[in-house]
């Protein structure tokens, strides 16, 4: 089928078709190719190939392999940017993508509302070998003004943010970014690969953990750098594959499996967080609920115009603090206590004792994560059913 008839697919249609590649078997499911390395017909052909790349060659699976290939230009079509490189983890995504575009002396701007490892790798990591790291309030466009100046190189930030589900407003942010030639590095992962909106709001690179959505049934660790070709098949190839980050080719065929139904497991889960959302709301044991498009979260109008829908994920926070909260959540039967989201089961998280303990009381006290903070993500279950865990849980407190 030709390019122009490829360019009016949908979401979801390209979740199944684009990327794809069939062998001179014409499988219907995509091959995994479970090899490590590539036989060349001659000697003069290994050279060749070492020289320059084809289309679609390969020397070596940590270089590059036709199943990963197909997962990774799949998921370049969905997010809206030329080229993908896959990865082990989210994190080897957000840690490769930083570490392979900057070096010592480089200033980063950040929003200060991280996942915990996204601050370990900014502070401790980057810091340690002399980039400098400027946090601020993701939510004040001024504070991104005032922070980014003419020798910034790099500006990361989360869309929304984990766990307390702050929203950036990215276009503002990449325009600053760029009126000073700094590039800018989203971590999409509570976006969804579905309703990304880093492309369209003009950031150069979506780092996306593929655990979540992509997968998104608990299987399997995965990760993926989207942006140009010339940024994707330069500085973070070349950083990936030396040091050894690429995906495997059995998670991107599993991944690709789940490309398949990610419109539809996606929008039934969005649907249910919100639907959650709002049975919860001015409930008397609950001090806040928030989830991004909701009139209850204070930058909805902001995350309205960003994006069609909030995610799969939402927070709220109990009265009473963590003693209450964990009534709370030991009452839960339905939704299980992990700390992934984005899974076919519903999951609740304690961010304050799990995923941000290590943060010190007062970055937590200055991101909201209290006590009673839960992080909420919505699975595939029948949200009445849900809804009616949750209520008799809060009954418990």
């Amino acid at each position: 089928m030709g390019t122009e008839k490829k360019n009016t697919w949908k979401k979801r249609t390209r979740a199944v078709h684009a990327g794809t590649r069939r062998s001179s078997y014409g499988e219907v499911s995509e091959a995994i190719f479970l090899t490590q390395g590539f036989v060349y017909p001659s000697a003069e052909a290994a050279e060749a190939r070492f020289e320059a790349l084809g289309e679609d060659e390969f020397i070596y699976a940590r270089y590059g392999n036709p199943t990963v290939r197909m997962f990774e230009d799949r998921m370049a079509d969905l997010l809206g940017y030329e080229d993908a490189f896959a990865c082990t983890s989210g994190m080897a995504a957000v840690s490769g993508a930083l570490t392979a575009l900057l070096k010592a002396g480089d200033h980063v701007v950040s929003s200060r509302a991280l996942f915990g490892s996204c601050l370990y790798v900014l502070e401790d990591i980057l810091a340690r070998f002399g980039v400098e790291i400027t946090l601020v309030d993701g939510t004040d466009n001024a504070a991104w003004d005032a922070a980014i100046r003419p020798d910034t190189t790099l500006v990361f930030l989360e869309s929304i943010s984990n766990p307390t589900l702050e929203v950036v407003d990215l276009t503002h942010v990449c325009k600053a970014a760029h009126a000073v030639g700094a590039l800018v590095v989203v971590d999409d992962a509570m976006a969804t690969p579905i309703y990304s909106y880093a492309a369209k709001c003009g950031a150069d690179l979506a780092v996306v953990s593929t655990t979540k959505h992509t997968d998104g049934q608990g299987r399997l660790l995965g990760g993926l750098i989207a942006g140009n070709k010339d940024l994707i098949r330069g500085p973070i190839e070349a950083y990936m594959k030396h040091t050894g980050g690429a995906m495997n080719p059995f998670t991107a065929w599993t991944h690709l499996k789940g490309l398949e139904t990610i419109d539809l497991r996606v929008n039934q889960q969005s649907a249910t967080t919100l639907a959650i959302a709002e049975a919860l709301d001015g409930h008397p044991k609950l001090n806040s609920v928030r989830y991004p498009t909701h009139a209850a979260h204070p930058q909805h109008e902001l995350a309205r115009a960003q994006a069609e829908t909030g995610g799969t994920v939402m927070a709220l926070e109990v009265k009473g603090g963590k003693e209450a909260c964990f009534k709370f959540l030991n009452a839960l039967e339905l939704f299980t206590i992990s700390n992934n989201f984005a899974d076919a089961k519903s999951i609740v998280t304690h961010p304050a004792t799990t995923t941000h303990q290590r943060l010190p009381q007062d970055q937590k006290d200055m991101l909201g994560i209290t006590g009673g903070l839960v992080r909420l993500s919505a699975g595939l279950e029948d949200a009445d059913d849900l809804i009616d865990d949750l209520m008799v849980a809060l009954d418990a407190i």
